[in-house]
């Protein structure tokens, strides 16, 4: 859990650049920091043969976005309450109680820099940490093709009783949205910079605008799990997402640690299936082709 110290250097960085309307940030954090928590549903209780993990997804944003039917298996609706309301806190809470055993037969492919500090990649069958060799330093971030590309691959050469894929977007800096929202290199990633939630929480940008480059984001990385249900053999997938984002309740931006507040922890949860029509060859990538550091690539992120 984040501690009060965390709130209050937050607070005061906040109130450099917006003046006292982040009083209400800091006392909103301090609450619902303290509330009691909501318990989460178990990720490995449910059924599934892959997992796919959208970053920073709220379940009201997915429910919009796949409402028209223009994602072929893919409905909303549904929702379940995650482990936490940051990507430390879901891959803790998620693979930090799982039975070993399910472990081993788990393979994680990820575009989650956190991977190299919150997870025990020793008690995995295996663990792909794609954005140590794909991460895109023009784009701020890892776009979402390596890690579809690295998933179809895996399905097809490997066989594991679980596979778990973790793409970063919807997560900002938003790809179809570049020109403005621009991330930062892999070197900095994890350092303070300023995010679309300061942009928005300091009148750069409207709650509108940013809701709109948050859908289009989620579009982009919803085309990307479209190839990869027609490219995997799967009998039960589930898309779901680690956390959700604030945009302006209880005055809160973005996601912080240890946060109850329900639009940061209910996230969407459709169940649908995967059938490999190989068509698609996925790409290869050199494994050992390093970009940055995992500092560098939490920057870009947004994240302090």
């Amino acid at each position: 859990m984040r501690g009060l110290g965390r709130h209050v250097a937050d607070a005061y960085r906040n109130l450099r650049h917006g003046g006292s309307d982040v009083i209400r940030e800091f006392l909103s954090r301090a609450y619902f920091g303290t509330v009691p928590s909501v318990d989460p549903d178990p990720v490995y209780a449910e059924d599934w043969d892959l997992l796919i993990v959208l970053d920073a997804c709220r379940a009201d944003l997915f429910d919009e976005v796949v409402a028209d039917g223009s994602y072929e298996g893919l409905y909303g609706g549904e929702s379940r309450i995650s482990a936490g309301s940051t990507s430390t806190e879901w891959l803790e809470g998620v693979f930090g109680d799982a039975d070993p055993d399910d472990l081993r037969d788990t393979a994680y492919i990820t575009g989650n820099p956190y991977s190299e500090s919150h997870l025990d990649r020793e008690a995995f069958g295996l663990v792909d940490e794609v954005w140590r060799y794909a991460w895109d330093d023009e784009l701020g971030t890892i776009p979402a093709r390596p890690l579809t590309d690295r998933t179809i691959a895996v399905g097809r050469e490997r066989s594991f009783d679980r596979m778990v894929v973790h793409y970063m977007q919807p997560h900002f800096p938003s790809i179809p949205d570049g020109d403005r929202d621009n991330g930062v290199t892999l070197e900095k990633f994890g350092d303070e910079s300023m995010s679309v939630w300061e942009e928005l929480r300091f009148g750069q940008r409207t709650e509108s605008e940013v809701w709109e480059s948050y859908c289009a984001n989620l579009e982009y990385v919803l085309d990307e799990v479209g190839l990869l249900l027609d490219h995997v053999d799967a009998e039960r997938v589930v898309v779901t997402a680690d956390h959700g984002n604030a945009v302006g309740e209880a005055g809160l931006y973005g996601h912080a640690e240890g946060v109850a507040l329900p639009c940061l922890r209910e996230v969407p949860w459709c169940k649908t299936t995967a059938t490999d029509r190989q068509v698609h060859e996925p790409a290869q990538y050199d494994a050992t082709a390093t970009t940055g550091t995992t500092a560098a690539r939490l920057e870009s992120l947004g994240y302090a």
